[in-house]
């Protein structure tokens, strides 16, 4: 038996977040990683999906050409290549992660783990025992019990095929189907978009949801909600995706049917019950400080946490949680309401805090202030197509809870809000500032 004070499953973003104050706290620390360092956001998410986005953007700037004067021939993507270039930015990022842990003393040990004890971990025939554990195992790609199941891929594929399809289905209306349906769309690819709720991005502001749903019909992707996949069939060498839709069956074929239904936790495999730990289907019952309720010595981070952001910077700051929690003992907690996350369509929505329809759940009295900026001199510029904010502050205080911006440099303005919530910086006191003139940002002023 081996014997760590704290053992790692999972060597992604949450893993690598607990070895920053365990190491620095002199903590013998083992990290066990199945597939390669880094996990799914480096590897097989947001990075190199982050690549083909901006791709996208390139030609979407390329279509506005004629807005700025300038005339071009129609762009012509090299698929493969662009694959290529995705794999080439993302080849060496599990060495430097490995050299990185080396650096900070941490002993990396791959393959498949599972618990044996509360407090023990068995990995391709080694034994390890540890005073902590944590499960920072990420999450897999929710199933879909449906007929033809089999012949689904998922976004680790997409960002694989070196092939560019004709057409596409995407199953499921959330983040990575917006994202890759847009780049798919401007490459010249039927894309459609099929959720089975009455709305998409359900974790969005629904006025900030319609304007990407609008401006992802304007290039071309077909978006039916309430739309219940029934099969799916091979028939003459393509896909065939039968649904309901409408009170009527429909039928689209495809090249390519993605299921983008959501994540689960990955802990399957795990043995929890060996760990003496509480679950329902995958879901570890857990404290306010991360930590199994069944089993205290146990601690829960990343996507492997059910109710928390599936987002990389979360497990990040989930991964730090616990690892100053392992240190100092269980006394610090997450805060989720001023991180603020981001769909990477073109234009992007960035999102923080509560959307409108939550903050009048909660009963709050706010002002909301909701802008159509495509007249604002910055938007013309730039030649937005889309530019649109809706910032929600609460009258009694003049706090800033919630901000939404599709388009307009939302991605990064969308820190500014987040920031000024997490400081207790009014809207007055942010519409005050002096901004850099002419920048997205000295918008902010005009948004309240």
């Amino acid at each position: 038996m081996e014997r760590y004070d704290v053992v790692i499953l999972g060597g992604g973003n949450a893993g690598m977040g607990v070895t920053v104050a365990t190491r620095a706290a002199g903590l013998s620390v083992a990290m066990i990683e199945a597939r390669d360092l880094g996990g799914t956001c480096p590897n097989r998410g947001c990075t190199p999906k982050k690549v083909l986005v901006a791709a996208a953007h390139v030609l979407d700037v390329i279509e506005r050409a004629d807005r700025h004067a300038i005339t071009v021939d129609a762009p012509r993507l090299d698929w493969r290549a662009l694959i290529e270039r995705e794999k080439d930015i993302i080849r060496d990022i599990p060495s430097r992660l490995s050299e990185l842990m080396a650096r900070r003393g941490v002993d990396v040990i791959h393959g498949e783990a599972a618990f044996v004890g509360s407090n023990a971990i068995r990995v391709d025939g080694r034994e390890l025992e540890a005073r902590k554990i944590v499960v920072a195992t990420g999450s897999i790609p929710r199933s879909l019990p449906i007929p033809g199941a089999e012949h689904l891929t998922i976004s680790d594929d997409v960002l694989n095929d070196p092939v560019l399809p004709r057409a596409v289905v995407f199953i499921g209306g959330g983040v990575i189907a917006f994202e890759l349906g847009q780049v798919f769309a401007r490459a010249g690819v039927d894309v459609t978009i099929l959720e089975a709720l009455p709305h998409l991005l359900a974790a969005f502001d629904a006025d900030a949801v319609a304007q990407i749903r609008g401006e992802s019909e304007r290039i071309g992707i077909h978006v039916r909600t309430l739309a219940w996949v029934k099969k799916i069939d091979k028939v003459d060498g393509r896909l065939r995706v039968t649904f309901a839709a409408d009170g009527a069956e429909c039928t689209v074929d495809a090249d390519r049917v993605v299921n983008c239904a959501g994540r689960v936790a990955n802990v399957e495999r795990l043995d929890l019950g060996a760990g003496v730990i509480v679950h329902r289907e995958g879901r570890i019952e857990i404290d306010d400080h991360l930590r199994s309720r069944s089993n205290p010595d146990v601690y829960v981070c990343g996507d492997a946490v059910w109710n928390s952001p599936q987002l990389s910077p979360v497990a990040t700051y989930e991964g730090g949680i616990v690892g100053r929690n392992i240190v100092d003992g269980p006394r610090h907690r997450p805060d989720y309401s001023q991180i603020a996350a981001s769909v990477y369509t073109v234009p992007s929505l960035a999102s923080v805090g509560l959307s409108e329809a939550k903050a009048k759940a909660q009963g709050l009295g706010v002002k909301v202030y909701v802008n159509d900026m495509r007249s604002w001199l910055s938007a013309r510029t730039y030649a937005e197509t889309m530019a649109w904010s809706k910032i929600i502050v609460e009258e009694s205080t003049d706090k800033i809870v919630g901000a939404h911006i599709v388009g307009h440099a939302g991605e990064e303005l969308i820190h500014l809000f987040a920031f000024a919530m997490k400081h207790a910086i009014t809207a007055s006191q942010l519409a005050d500032m002096v901004y850099g003139f002419p920048t997205f940002s000295s918008d902010i002023r005009n948004m309240l």
